[in-house]
Formats: C-alpha cells, structure tokens, sequence
C-alpha cells in the first residue's frame, strides 16, 4: 500500500450535520485512512460536548501535522465563523467561511500536502441567496483548476453495488431532450473512462448507457432521442477503442445479474441514474467528481437540517467517500 498525505474535509454548511459527521467519523478512526477538517475549531469542540461524543479537537497549521496527532484527537485547520451557529438555522454571513474551507482545501490537493479532498455537504439555496453564482460544488471546484482551459467535471455516483454517471444534472426534466447531445455524451463517457482507469484500476472499464424514452423508444414509437443523439454518439465511442454498449431501457439496466457485466451505468438524467443507486445504498452512496486535476469525493446525501444537533446523523456515507478517496489517491500515486 502507498504512503498518501492526508485527506482534507470541508466545512460544509455548519447548520447542517457535516460538523457531526467528521466527529463521529474520527471515531472510526481505526478503520478510516487519516484525514483532518477545516472548520471551525470551537464550534466542533462545543459541537462535540453537546453531542456527548468524546472526540479531543486539536488544532493545526498545515496538513502534515494531521498524521502525528490523528490517533489522539482530530485535527483541524482553524477556519473563522462570523456568526454562532443553531443547528438547523443556516445563517448567509458564515458562506464566506464555507467557500473558504473548499479553496483552502483545493489549495492543499495542489500543493500535495493533501492527497484529496471531500466536501461536506452544502445547502444549494443558501449559497444562492448569497448569491454564490455555480450551480454547486462541483461546478465551484472546476472553476478553481488553474490553467486556461475549463475542464468538464464528471458526476459519477458509488456504491459496493453500483456505478452511475448522469450526463444531465441539475436541471428541470422537462429541458433534459432539448440540452442532451451526442457531444455531451461522449465527453463525458471519455472522462469517465479514463478516471475508471486512473482512479480506480480498471484496466478495460465497461461502460453500459441507458435510453432517455421508455424501452429505449421502443424503435422510435416512444421517443426519437436514441436514434438520432444517444446511438451515434456510442458509435463514436465504440470507434475510439472505448467498450460502451447500448442505448438499452433504463429498467433493465440495475438488477444484479446486469449489473455484474459492466463497471458504469451512463445515464441521461439525474433521477435515472440517482434512484437505483439510492435504492440499493442510500447511507454508503457517495459522489465522485471526475475530470479534475484533484481528487475530489462527497457524501451522497444533504445537509439534513431536520436532524442537525440531534446526535443522530450517521457518517456511513462521509467514511466511505474518505476511503474512496485515498484509494483513488493510491491509484494516482502507482
């Protein structure tokens, strides 16, 4: 196994359960690679004593500090708060501080004194209202690669059962037909390709893309989407050396003797892609954001504002995505 430097993890919004979540992950620390937080040093001290959750806070300047003080007390990277924090109650004065916690954390991932880095999870509308202009963060992320080309970022959503990649996210379904295009799908499977290469070990990754229509359109009675946008962009594919197979109608594509014969699922919209892998695994699910200079991963759920403070948030998710992302550091490191 090779040497990484720790993993950083984010603020995330401090109303939420993010705060929580790094606590009780610490305390999984035996089984979890070493990581350290930037947040808000006693806000997680008190957060962890209202929590009766016996986890010692030590501060550090730098991440290669995090090692000799892990096994003894999480460590974190002080960022500021402006504003006290009520769970459940977001407050827009602390978004500063939550950007600030991501840049601070890319900046490590740069400089290699982190070997990746996990978001917390943030409130979209939150960051909205104070007028936060990307979708979310991992649109945030991708403006922060330095250079003067933007790369595409990739969602690509795990679990032990399943891969998914949406190739549209966060729009309304009624634009999915009119945004999809054979440009955006092989893009994004080439991006997903080759992190399934370079991420994750995967020496010919196979990769399986589901319809947009009800049985694949059913010969174009049901829609005309496969033939003249989905099938050619997998001809292209097919062409390049990539092994993709499809379009195929998404119900068939998640029970389990399908699922064995692929790596990836590519699909067109973000619930198609979201409810199996939901389904199959909503505490372990995590997001991967491929196509970035960095490493980064997510846990695949929200902030949970209803049951912030309650002591009763499970790090299932926030562990995983640590995991993952230090065995795709390793990877990248061979």
């Amino acid at each position: 196994m090779t040497d990484i430097p720790p993993i950083a993890v984010t603020m995330g919004e401090p109303a939420g359960i993010g705060g929580e979540l790094s606590l009780k992950t610490w305390l999984s620390r035996e089984n979890t690679p070493t990581f350290f937080v930037i947040d808000d040093c006693k806000r997680l001290y008190d957060l962890a004593k209202s929590l009766s959750l016996e986890v010692p806070v030590k501060e550090i300047d730098n991440p290669e500090e995090a090692p000799n003080h892990f096994q003894n007390a999480l460590p974190v990277i002080h960022q500021d708060l402006r504003s006290a924090v009520a769970p459940g109650q977001p407050k827009h004065d602390n978004t500063t501080s939550i950007i600030t916690s991501i840049t601070r954390a890319v900046s490590f991932a740069y400089n290699g004194s982190a070997a990746a880095i996990v978001t917390n999870p943030v409130s979209k509308s939150v960051l909205y209202e104070a007028k936060f202009k990307y979708p979310g963060q991992t649109e945030f992320l991708a403006s922060l690669v330095k250079g003067e080309k933007q790369p595409v970022p990739v969602m690509m959503l795990s679990c032990e059962y399943l891969r998914v990649v949406p190739i549209t996210i966060h729009i309304p379904l009624s634009e999915v037909p009119g945004t999809l295009t054979s440009d955006c799908i092989i893009k994004k499977c080439e991006i997903t390709e080759s992190g399934l290469r370079k991420d994750f070990g995967i020496k010919s990754p196979k990769l399986i893309v589901a319809g947009l229509n009800p049985h694949a359109g059913e010969n174009q009675e049901l829609g005309i989407e496969e033939e003249i946008i989905i099938r050619p962009a997998i001809e292209v594919l097919k062409n390049s050396g990539i092994q993709v197979t499809g379009p195929y109608p998404a119900d068939t594509l998640f029970h389990k003797d399908i699922r064995d014969k692929y790596d990836v699922a590519i699909c067109m919209y973000h619930d198609q892609a979201l409810i199996p892998l939901k389904t199959l695994d909503f505490m372990g699910g995590i997001n991967i954001t491929l196509g970035l200079p960095f490493i980064r991963t997510s846990p695949d759920h929200g902030t949970a504002f209803d049951i912030a403070g309650k002591g009763i948030a499970n790090p299932s998710s926030l562990i995983a995505s640590i995991k993952e992302a230090a065995y795709m550091a390793r990877n990248r490191a061979y």
